[in-house]
């Protein structure tokens, strides 16, 4: 039996990288500041439903501190879902998929100092590259960021915390991937589903006020963004490796950048450029850098996924991109 060509084994992994990078833009075309929290309690009324009926039976096994620690780290990943998203729409799409992804140099620093270990010297520079494309992408080096950037950074620390926190919760060790990112979903859901009470207009009064382009654009965030990133993963880190899993995730800034400057109308000045490349051309040294020294990059993370994701399941590769993807 002939075995898959690598191509055919990568091209789903960058679909993932594709539609992550995609996110950024579909957000600004769907949710406004006064209805952020209203797109996500649909995106995620969407999501758990389904994602429910491939988790029920694992969901039945976990036991009490697995659904404990899975809780913590669900409010950790609304923080990051919030930040992300109330950025997003205050800022480009190119600057939102730019900056997030210091998650991949975040999180090696992050686990260094935990550790007590000195990160290589390829690594500092490749993170010193990143952190001047910042401060050139977000304000020409002369003024200051904007909110919308700001908040998105913060969402770029929040995920190197809770990448950390997930790989350090022994209560959670050993727990079904699938599961896990469940219950992280569903506790985001839930804190969405309460703040929703209490500020904006309801998750309905959005979804009857949705035309067929506002549903694509929701469709698209809750079934490729989440589902489709997260099963990928799941199925990627058993057909080839975490670490070539992790180096084609890591696209994602660059198809980010892509679609906002193509289809979003992104200006960028000639210093926002060079910031732009500076961030990519660092944040890949440093994902190369951090694998090569046996460092698990923000991208191995896999976005957490559990949820991107984004965690999901977020890298092992899947796993902790977890989710975020989910993203």
């Amino acid at each position: 039996m002939r075995s898959v060509p690598p191509i055919v084994r990568d091209l789903p992994v960058l679909a993932v990288a594709v539609v992550w990078g995609s996110s950024f833009l579909v957000v600004k075309q769907l949710a406004t500041p006064q209805t952020v929290l209203p797109v996500l309690v649909l995106r995620f009324g969407l999501v758990l439903p389904l994602l429910g009926l491939f988790a029920f039976r694992a969901l039945r096994g976990l036991t009490a501190r697995e659904w404990l620690g899975g809780a913590a780290l669900g409010a950790i990943l609304g923080a990051i879902f919030l930040l992300e998203t109330y950025g997003a729409v205050h800022t480009s799409a190119t600057n939102a998929g730019l900056i997030v992804s210091l998650t991949m140099v975040l999180t090696p620093l992050a686990e260094s100092a935990v550790r007590r270990t000195a990160p290589s010297w390829s690594f500092l520079g490749a993170a010193g590259l990143s952190v001047l494309g910042v401060a050139l992408l977000t304000g020409g080096g002369f003024r200051a960021p904007g909110m919308g950037d700001l908040l998105v950074l913060a969402a770029a620390l929040v995920r190197t915390v809770h990448v950390l926190t997930m790989s350090r919760t022994r209560a959670i060790a050993g727990t079904d991937s699938l599961a896990l990112t469940w219950v992280q979903l569903a506790t985001s859901g839930l804190v969405f589903v309460i703040a929703s009470v209490f500020t904006g207009p309801s998750a309905l009064a959005v979804a009857a006020g949705f035309g067929p382009v506002q549903w694509v654009y929701l469709l698209h965030l809750s079934l490729l963004c989440t589902l489709f990133a997260f099963f990928v993963q799941m199925w990627a880190v058993r057909a080839t490796s975490p670490s070539r899993v992790s180096l084609l995730l890591g696209t994602e800034p660059l198809w980010a950048a892509v679609f906002g400057t193509t289809l979003g109308g992104d200006r960028l000045s000639p210093l926002a450029l060079l910031g732009g490349l500076l961030v990519l051309v660092g944040t890949e040294g440093g994902r190369r850098a951090g694998l090569g020294g046996g460092r698990r990059a923000a991208a191995d993370e896999g976005e957490a996924a559990a949820v991107r994701e984004r965690t999901e399941a977020e890298h092992s590769a899947g796993a902790e991109r977890e989710l975020d993807h989910a993203r």
